[in-house]
């Protein structure tokens, strides 16, 4: 079959966390012989940034690491969607393109017969119902929501009259296990946000890290002065912007890490881990997790990974682990297993696949 997919950006994962389990399904599906045609606007705010920030040099070490994988840049306002869509099988539109975009090709699809499918990987749809609600997707086939609560919401308000849970997953070929000697305690990666989960990272990260006087390090962007200089009272290093592709070595060299959800992914949205606990259990790593609810039972929280729900239990657990590193590789090898057995790129391939069947 023949892909289009509509992104905000393949190229860049600044602060785009859907960039990963992009690459993941794309490599999946040209490993089964899929054609892949992939979109990203010319002045999307990730690629800008990383640009800005980092320099052409990452967007050549991409292709590099994904010698498979390529982009179309696009300009919205030239865009030729019957040259675009000739010949398409299924069109995958992500919900980080603007509503007239989204429309258009929701225009198109009316005239022709692919498969079109909404994909949301946000708490947008709860959070924000108004910026979803301007989503004109009269003429979708369906809605791919990357959790159990999405999918109801979208029905729910009438948005679609068809939607998956279609969850995100582990890129296996990428996030493995790597064997390396160790020169850190504990490594957290993320970006700081909008101040959405400020007080939650002091609580299970940065003062438990102290608390303890852990080697850490922090990567991620977008992180005001003052908490940098937190961090650094706490002992912690940050080292800026991470390319994800490199997360796995990074874990290797670190003997655990955290998982700090964002507020409405532990408020609004059970069930939603975002991907980042997927990629560390793929990599062997011990994780200990601040709260959410794993509503959809997609791990086994106790024997894949602990949950501390509090501070003095995030600083018990990591101390716990630190100082048993037989239950810790028990813990590692139970998340990786699971991992492999459920959470796949491949996995989500054949869940998609059975989508478009239906």
């Amino acid at each position: 079959m023949r892909f289009v997919i509509f992104t905000h950006s393949l190229v860049s994962d600044w602060n785009h966390g859907n960039a990963h389990f992009l690459r993941g399904i794309c490599t999946e599906l040209q490993q089964r012989e899929h054609t892949l045609a992939i979109f990203e606007p010319e002045d999307g705010w990730s690629r800008h940034n990383l640009l800005d920030q980092e320099g052409i040099s990452a967007i050549e070490e991409f292709h590099e690491r994904y010698p498979g994988l390529s982009s179309a840049v696009y300009n919205e306002e030239t865009l030729d969607l019957d040259s675009v869509l000739n010949h398409a099988d299924v069109v995958v539109v992500h919900e980080w393109n603007t509503p007239g975009l989204i429309s258009r090709i929701g225009q198109h699809r009316a005239r022709h017969s692919y498969k079109l499918l909404f994909h949301d990987t946000h708490h947008r749809s709860l959070s924000d119902e108004e910026s979803v609600a301007q989503f004109d997707l009269t003429h979708y086939d369906g809605v791919l929501a990357y959790g159990e609560v999405i999918r109801k919401a979208y029905l729910r308000n009438g948005w679609t009259k068809k939607a998956w849970t279609w969850h995100e997953a582990a890129d296996t070929r990428v996030f493995h296990p790597i064997a390396s000697k160790k020169d850190g305690d504990l490594v957290w990666i993320g970006n700081w946000g909008d101040d959405e989960r400020a007080e939650t990272l002091r609580e299970y990260l940065i003062r438990p890290v102290k608390e303890l006087r852990l080697r850490a390090s922090v990567y991620g962007v977008r992180y005001p002065p003052e908490v940098l200089e937190e961090l650094a009272d706490a002992g912690i290093e940050y080292k800026g912007w991470l390319a994800n592709y490199r997360v796995p070595e990074v874990f290797a060299r670190h003997r655990l890490t955290v998982h700090v959800p964002r507020r409405p992914y532990v408020a609004a949205l059970p069930g939603i881990p975002t991907i980042r606990p997927f990629e560390a259990l793929a990599c062997g790593i011990p994780l200990v997790s601040a709260p959410w609810q794993d509503a959809e039972h997609l791990f086994h929280p106790g024997a894949d990974f602990l949950f501390a729900h509090c501070g003095s239990q995030m600083r018990e657990q990591l101390e716990m682990l630190l100082t048993h590193p037989e239950v810790a590789q028990s813990q590692a090898a139970s998340g990786l297993k699971t991992i492999q057995e459920r959470h796949t790129c491949r996995h989500r391939v054949d869940e998609l696949l059975e989508v478009i069947e239906q």
